[in-house]
């Protein structure tokens, strides 16, 4: 049975004006957070399929980054899709109800969490290529039409906007196609979203000018954040600044460790580059919302808070 709130009991205040009177805390990567708990995620279905298996772990994960001081828990939803689901045998009345556990379970982080501050929770949209596990939601470009993006995402942007969470994240896009596609799947649903690139440089994963592909969001009343995700601290430096000139828009912004993944290893390589001193210059350049993706865990998370908070 699902705990979330309906519409009208949302946290308040918003996030949208939470983010015009300041900056907020988002948290960090779900699938290290479970994966240092000792959890397995090599599975298709990823940190999704623990909504099925074990979704305490899943609230335990959103708990250690509110305890870390994130103000914004981003469900463990990426990679939950009907047709994901569906591959494992599971139907479209219990997918759709593992899609509303993921917003119940962050929900009932925050009110373990018993914090003092407002916490939120952002229903994450991942992109077509999440759910074909091939690496795909790093290239863009599937050979599918916008319309076809659109019929892809919609039902489960519909399931997890009646779970009742305060924000859509609409995360890890790769091309324009698909960021089209996620706002016309956003209309009428009745709850805002953020939109966030996956970059390499100045552009897009498919390769578009990151300038065109920001200017989309711009013109859509329901996106109350523009901005980047999954991609290094060096690309994000560049691409706050842009997406604040190109929007005019609060800024959303969560890149990885900054350490690179080696496939032939199965194994991460390199040292961190996401430092507190980057945090300050993303807010001086128009970040409102401020937290980490892969390889980003709550220590980090932590001093992000500290220093926004103390700055």
């Amino acid at each position: 049975m699902s705990t979330s709130p309906s519409l009208a009991e949302r946290t308040s205040p918003s996030l949208a004006d939470a983010l015009a009177a300041g900056t907020v805390v988002l948290d960090g990567g779900m699938s290290n957070q479970l994966a240092a708990a000792g959890h397995d995620l090599s599975d298709e279905l990823w940190s999704a399929r623990l909504l099925a298996e074990d979704p305490e772990a899943v609230t335990e994960a959103h708990l250690a980054y509110f305890t870390a001081g994130a103000d914004v828990a981003i469900t463990a939803s990426y990679q939950a899709t009907f047709e994901g689901f569906a591959r494992r045998g599971i139907g479209r009345t219990e997918a759709a109800g593992l899609l509303t556990l993921s917003v119940d379970r962050a929900r009932e982080a925050a009110r373990r969490a018993r914090a003092s501050r407002p916490l939120w929770v952002a229903a994450s949209v991942g992109p077509y290529g999440a759910m074909l596990a091939d690496g795909s939601e790093y290239r863009g470009r599937y050979g599918l039409t916008v319309s076809e993006l659109e019929r892809f995402h919609r039902p489960r942007m519909e399931a997890l906007a009646a779970a009742g969470p305060d924000v859509l994240a609409l995360e890890t896009v790769p091309d324009t196609d698909e960021a089209q596609a996620l706002l016309r799947a956003l209309r009428g649903l009745g709850v805002p979203a953020w939109l966030s690139y996956s970059v390499a440089g100045d552009r897009t994963r498919a390769g578009q000018p990151l300038e065109e592909a920001f200017a989309q969001a711009a013109r859509a009343d329901e996106v109350i954040a523009v901005g980047v995700n999954c991609c290094t601290p060096e690309d994000a430096d560049h691409a706050v600044a842009l997406a604040a000139r190109t929007t005019g828009k609060p800024v959303v912004v969560y890149p990885n460790s900054g350490e690179t993944w080696d496939a032939g290893a199965r194994d991460w390589t390199g040292r961190p580059t996401f430092t507190t001193e980057r945090v300050t210059g993303w807010r001086e350049s128009g970040a409102r919302l401020i937290g980490g993706c892969c390889r980003v865990g709550p220590e980090t998370i932590a001093s992000i808070a500290r220093t926004l908070r103390s700055s």
